[in-house]
């Protein structure tokens, strides 16, 4: 039994949104659920943006449905290309959402997954990213 866990980051690796799916679903079904469920991103003045202004994910989102879905959202989509992004260009954004999945993994839980039920392993994952929230306070 294997479990994937997917997440939404800002710019500083803080969490803004947290799934769980099973290790043999595809990354790209799980996109536009992650946006959809997104809480409202605060900002100093005017209204609260609902969605991040640009999106940058790895190969494994690259699909045109995923693009369309971005754009539909208003959301700037900058997903790497199969054969044509290398991966040395996609580090410079990537490297912030693999620190926080290190972050998360620091916790021995939610590395091997001990729980055989889904909802008890994710509620450990809701509070890890509580925890590393509460780290940049």
């Amino acid at each position: 039994m294997g479990s994937k866990h997917h997440l939404l980051v800002d710019r500083n690796g803080i969490p803004l949104n947290v799934a769980l799916t099973a290790a043999n679903m595809h990354d790209s079904r799980m996109l536009e659920s992650m946006l959809d469920t997104l809480a409202p991103i605060k900002v100093p003045r005017g209204r609260p943006r609902r969605r991040p202004h640009k999106l940058h994910a790895d190969k494994a989102y690259n699909s045109k449905a995923n693009r369309l879905a971005c754009r539909l959202r208003s959301v700037i989509p900058r997903i790497a290309r199969k054969g044509i992004e290398s991966r040395e260009r996609l580090g410079r954004f990537r490297w912030v959402v693999e620190r926080t999945f290190s972050w998360l993994h620091r916790f021995r839980r939610l590395s091997v997954r001990y729980e055989r039920r889904g909802d008890i392993h994710f509620a450990f994952l809701l509070l890890g990213t509580i925890l590393i929230c509460f780290n940049f306070l």
